[in-house]
């Protein structure tokens, strides 16, 4: 997901997106945790997916507050 297609999204759309991302971050760990899990590349996606969700709601707070 890059960032140009998060600005089209609502601050609502956003809030579901992180939580989605975060949820599947966590099952990762577990998944990684137990061993049942071999995709790593996801790992930095899903982190860095976060980390713009994050740095975009940041950047909307400032403008409007």
């Amino acid at each position: 997901m890059n960032a140009a297609e998060l600005r089209q999204k609502s601050d609502e759309e956003l809030q579901k997106e992180l939580l989605n991302l975060l949820r599947e971050q966590f099952s990762m760990r577990l998944a990684r945790s137990t061993g049942a899990f071999k995709n790593n590349a996801r790992f930095k996606q899903v982190r860095k997916d976060v980390a713009r969700i994050k740095t975009l709601m940041g950047e909307r707070k400032r403008a409007n507050g």
